[in-house]
């Protein structure tokens, strides 16, 4: 029973905590939204008065500030989160949806190749050390890191799409569709991952226990792979919430490149727009999937090590 308690008391402090942050998220992105220039309706074409004083009454701009904040809030604690501005018969909790299952299948495909990219170059690096093989795998790490997801993507398609005729440069729905975006916004990531991959693995191949493997007589990968590995995926590991924040952000430039009918193509169109309720909406999607995954990251640290105590 008490060891089930820690848990049970954890989750619930990082609800609070996550309930809070998306209260100072909805104050900030409210104020901001509300204070620029402009609005969702402004455009080339001028609004006859009387069709813009009906549509400042339905979506309650005639209300004072402090009225419009709280009746938002109450719509969005019943996870309501309004009809989009810019986008006719649709709401953001269709958008939402229809968008963001794409996205997190984008996500997660980048995720894997990140981790199976990552960590199989950090294991080999580490394994022959100061090799041939460990500078090119670390030069390649470096070059990764180094070259934004957006520019990759960029060229890859001039290379892949229109040089080699390999994969579509657009679409979705297909392996081939889902492979080129996925590898480029996975890249970055997969680099970071082999050098926290390689920095652990030198890191646990000289403690103790893994000389007692080796002296043994244990062959060097089940050494590698069934006693210094899990060990050496604690940094990875702790990477993994930070990984997750980049790939969402990063995948709003990616998706948009690709043409694929993601939620972050949503986002960007509602940033140029000014669909307030649209970016409401996917801001406060984006920060509640991350404080997930962060507390999810902390949970696997006493899966993976079982010296590490949930307090």
């Amino acid at each position: 029973m008490k060891g089930l308690l820690a848990p049970l008391i954890i989750l619930a402090k990082r609800a609070a905590w996550t309930l809070l942050t998306l209260w100072l998220v909805y104050t900030i992105s409210f104020a901001l939204m509300w204070s620029v220039p402009g609005g969702p309706f402004k455009s080339e074409k001028k609004i006859p008065e009387a069709i813009k004083r009906n549509i400042e009454a339905k979506f309650h701009f005639n209300d004072p500030v402090w009225k419009q904040y709280l009746d938002y809030m109450w719509d969005i604690c019943h996870f309501d989160f309004r009809a989009s501005f810019k986008l006719e018969d649709f709401t953001v909790n269709e958008v939402i949806s229809q968008g963001f299952p794409v996205s997190a299948s984008l996500g997660i495909f980048a995720l894997l190749f990140a981790l199976l990219f990552g960590t199989t170059a950090g294991v080999i690096s580490a394994s022959r050390r100061n090799s041939v093989i460990d500078v090119a795998f670390m030069g390649l790490a470096t070059i990764g890191i180094a070259i934004p997801n957006f520019v990759l993507a960029g060229i890859s398609i001039i290379v892949v799409v229109f040089w080699l005729h390999l994969l579509p440069a657009s679409g979705w729905g297909t392996i081939q569709q889902i492979l080129l975006p996925a590898l480029c916004l996975s890249a970055p990531f997969a680099a970071y991952i082999a050098r926290l991959t390689r920095a652990g693995m030198l890191e646990v191949l000289n403690l103790d226990y893994i000389r007692t493997a080796y002296a043994k007589g244990l062959l060097p990968r089940n050494v590698v792979i069934r006693h210094a590995l899990r060990g050496a995926l604690l940094p990875v590991v702790s990477y993994l919430g930070p990984a997750t924040a980049g790939i969402l952000t990063g995948s709003l430039v990616v998706e948009r490149l690709f043409n694929i009918p993601g939620s972050g193509s949503h986002f960007i169109e509602a940033a140029l727009g000014q669909d307030y309720t649209l970016e409401m909406g996917m801001v406060l999607v984006y920060t509640l999937l991350l404080s997930v995954m962060n507390t999810l990251v902390d949970f696997s640290y006493a899966v993976i090590d079982p010296r590490v105590k949930l307090e």
